[in-house]
């Protein structure tokens, strides 16, 4: 009777605990879907902005008039009017910015009397102004030519007046980026020569030498743009309107109502590249994110190479040479709250310290007979250290607990057969933590790759066409500005021109800083675990 009273309790015990355990499942479990959730709002929103729409045109009667619209379907939403009643509304892309004003229109669906999806539609690419929406009227060339749209042989023509025109803007770009801006550095160079130690005969026939070589150039750029806007091509819009672009500003054209699924595959791949590769254009809702793509990667890995060394230093020395007592204890304690300190309070201190006092100081040092300043002021040097500083705490706690990790008879064994301390340290324990250091690094490089807000104080900006490292000398400019993504989606989400434009470039970015972030994770979660199998260490 006592033994089944015992089991009786030990299984009521036992029953109290479960729901417990189930609440614990069950917050996993909700965890999970929302993270499953919001990557894949992210992903298809994101893949949506790269498919190529079927474009409509759809007749409108609005107060007894007839107006057509041309465009693609944005979204579906319901409206509520002033007295109440709901009416159905669609969003309409209809490009052609430089006619209506405004690219995206709301239209009521009792208004739409009929729509159609024309095959001769084309959705036109261009440099600035957006995109254009319409048909393909005729170009008309500088020499007088008009092709007719109907000729057999247009678009192939066309197609060739596109590729001449690519290489000619590639040349265009050489000459005003890297010959035009050489010979303004060089007369920049030369004139605080003449201020600081006063004319002379060699550098004023220097400078006449190079401001006639900036005519020459200046030409050239002239004749290229002329070139570049010497034919058109012509379209109708929708509604009947003429529209008249230069070639020159013509990037791409694309008929998506008659191509096929395969080539509209094609048509994805094609604006993802362009979006991966190219700069951005017309206050950043058209074009790419290279530069932003490449100002992250480069300012997570120049955070990493700052934070962890400096990071496991400290660990090593609270773990392995400070005396523990209150000290080192309140030195830990100060560590964890630094983790918690909100990140623009790091932005604040990075601009106080490093660009103000470190960036005057190596100004005034190396750099004083510049008028403008060079290290005083936002740069990606500066960034990189901010962050590294945000981010250290996370990399000494990781260390701390890998180096504690270390089972005490690997080190006695060590100090049995001689090694020193600090050979100890070197030779068996690193080499054992260095998986648990990684984590930590890792952690950091997650959390430094998604930070804004200190990095609008020390160094990112809005544009930024000079990259930080490029093929001029000395190829490393740690002193430039850069553009980062997740400023990039600040950006465009609320400081857009057109807020409604912007959205899908908005999800575009969002979903290529995510993959960016993961793909840094996962090269170092690899590095890890052949680390872990290359020093993993048996206890006996």
């Amino acid at each position: 009777m006592a033994d089944s009273k015992q089991t009786f309790a030990t299984t009521g015990r036992s029953r109290k605990g479960e729901p417990m355990v189930w609440l614990t499942a069950a917050g996993l479990a909700i965890g999970v879907v929302l993270t499953i959730g919001l990557l894949s709002l992210v992903l298809v929103k994101g893949m949506e902005s790269f498919w190529p729409n079927r474009l409509v045109v759809y007749q409108v009667q609005k107060d007894g008039e007839n107006q057509a619209v041309g465009g693609y379907l944005a979204q579906e939403r319901e409206r509520r009017d002033m007295s109440g009643n709901y009416h159905e509304e669609i969003q309409v892309f209809r490009g052609n910015r430089d006619l209506y004003g405004e690219t995206f229109v709301y239209l009521d669906q009792a208004d739409v009397q009929s729509s159609s999806e024309p095959e001769d539609l084309l959705v036109v690419e261009r440099l600035e102004g957006g995109s254009a929406i319409g048909r393909a009227v005729a170009i008309d060339f500088a020499d007088g030519e008009r092709l007719e749209a109907s000729d057999p042989g247009f678009m192939d023509r066309f197609q060739t007046e596109l590729e001449a025109s690519e290489v000619l803007r590639d040349e265009l770009e050489d000459v005003e980026k890297d010959a035009i801006g050489e010979n303004s550095q060089q007369v920049k160079e030369l004139k605080n020569e003449q201020r600081l130690h006063g004319a002379t005969e060699a550098t004023d026939a220097e400078l006449a030498s190079l401001q006639e070589e900036f005519a020459k150039l200046d030409a050239e750029r002239k004749g290229m743009r002329e070139e570049l806007e010497a034919d058109h091509f012509v379209m109708e819009s929708a509604d009947g309107r003429e529209l008249m672009i230069p070639v020159g500003e013509v990037l791409h054209v694309f008929a998506p109502n008659k191509a096929g699924f395969f080539g509209k595959v094609g048509e994805m791949f094609r604006r993802i590249w362009s979006f991966l590769t190219s700069n951005p254009r017309e206050a950043n809702t058209e074009g790419g994110v290279y530069p932003a793509i490449f100002g992250t990667v480069v300012m997570t890995l120049a955070m990493s190479l700052f934070v962890t060394p400096c990071g496991v230093i400290a660990a090593i020395y609270l773990r392995e040479y400070a005396k523990q007592g209150a000290l080192v204890q309140a030195v830990r304690i100060s560590v964890n709250n630094l983790a918690g300190v909100p990140s623009i309070v790091f932005g604040v201190f990075g601009l106080a310290f490093f660009i103000y006092f470190v960036g005057g100081v190596v100004d005034d040092w190396f750099y004083s007979d510049l008028e403008e300043p060079v290290f005083k002021s936002g740069g990606i040097l500066w960034a990189s250290l901010t962050l590294a500083l945000l981010t250290v705490p996370v990399v000494i706690v990781a260390t701390e607990e890998a180096l504690a990790a270390v089972p005490r008879g690997v080190r006695e064994a060590a100090l049995a057969c001689g090694a020193s301390k600090w050979q100890t340290i070197q030779r068996v324990v690193l080499p054992a933590s260095l998986p648990g250091i990684l984590t930590g690094v890792i952690l950091a490089m997650a959390r430094g790759a998604g930070e804004v807000a200190p990095l609008m104080l020390v160094g990112v900006v809005k544009s930024a066409p000079d990259l930080p490292i490029d093929g001029a000398a000395p190829f490393i400019h740690a002193e430039r500005q850069f553009m980062h993504l997740g400023f990039h989606i600040y950006d465009l989400g609320f400081q857009s021109p057109d807020s409604e434009a912007a959205k899908p470039m908005v999800f575009a970015t969002t979903l290529l800083l995510i993959t960016i972030v993961v793909v840094m994770n996962l090269a170092a979660i690899m590095i890890r675990n052949h680390l872990r199998k290359k020093y993993a260490t048996s206890s006996f």
